[in-house]
């Protein structure tokens, strides 16, 4: 036997392209991968639903940690100690909390974030999130940058600094996540999709690698104790 039902052949079928770029790699490998590829992305574009008209909105959000949770404590990580910790599958971003998008959350937690570089490549995670205010949280990740979008209303309160009661931070807890990163130079990529041009055959030339729901939880029960 296979493993795939007849509606899982066909489907595999239908869609060429996914099967001959699906990445085989290990949960270590894809998880990784995709953590090197947000940090180097620092900007995506985050889809909330709109709680009044159903609609899904979407604007672009610097990415302010990745994370993983410790106990109850949410630790960051940078680009330069990911590996070294073998977190970040958890994304942390900015808001004013007056804003549109925390009435979205407020309203339905689902959320997705997505991260596009020159090149093609992308990222897509999905899952849920949740709006932290508590200051100390908040000042952990404060950046001076924040006073270019929160302004200061003259009120000794609102002023964009790190007590502003209006400066909150998303986390969002990934549930499933699928991403693709290229795998040939250009020259060789060209010549893939030309080829596939003329032969009808679906180019092989990128890395796309899917995360399961399960293997996040796993990866994050693994990486739950502190080291």
């Amino acid at each position: 036997m296979s493993g795939f039902s007849n509606a899982d052949t066909g489907s595999k079928a239908a869609d060429p392209y996914k099967s001959k770029n699906l990445d085989d790699a290990t949960v270590k490998e894809k998880i990784e991968g995709l953590t090197d590829f947000i940090s180097a992305s620092k900007f995506g574009m985050m889809t909330t639903r709109d709680g009044s008209s159903g609609a899904l909105v979407s604007r672009c959000m610097a990415l302010a940690a990745k994370v993983r949770l410790l106990s109850t404590t949410l630790l960051p990580f940078t680009s330069t100690n990911t590996h070294q910790e073998g977190g970040g599958v958890d994304l942390l971003f900015h808001t004013n909390t007056e804003s549109g998008k925390t009435n979205d959350i407020q309203s339905d937690p689902h959320i997705n974030i997505s991260f596009l570089n020159g090149s093609g490549e992308w990222a897509s995670v999905s899952g849920t999130s949740q709006i932290i205010t508590d200051r100390s949280v908040v000042e952990k990740y404060y950046t001076s940058s924040l006073k270019a979008w929160l302004g200061d209303l003259g009120d000794g309160k609102h002023d964009g600094g790190p007590q502003d009661p209006r400066i909150g931070v998303i986390k969002v807890t990934a549930k499933t996540a699928t991403y693709a990163v290229v795998k040939k130079n250009p020259v060789s990529r060209m010549a893939e999709i030309a080829q596939g041009v003329v032969t009808g055959n679906a180019a092989s030339v990128n890395k796309l690698r899917e995360i399961t729901e399960q293997e996040i939880q796993t990866w994050r029960q693994s990486n739950s104790m502190v080291q």
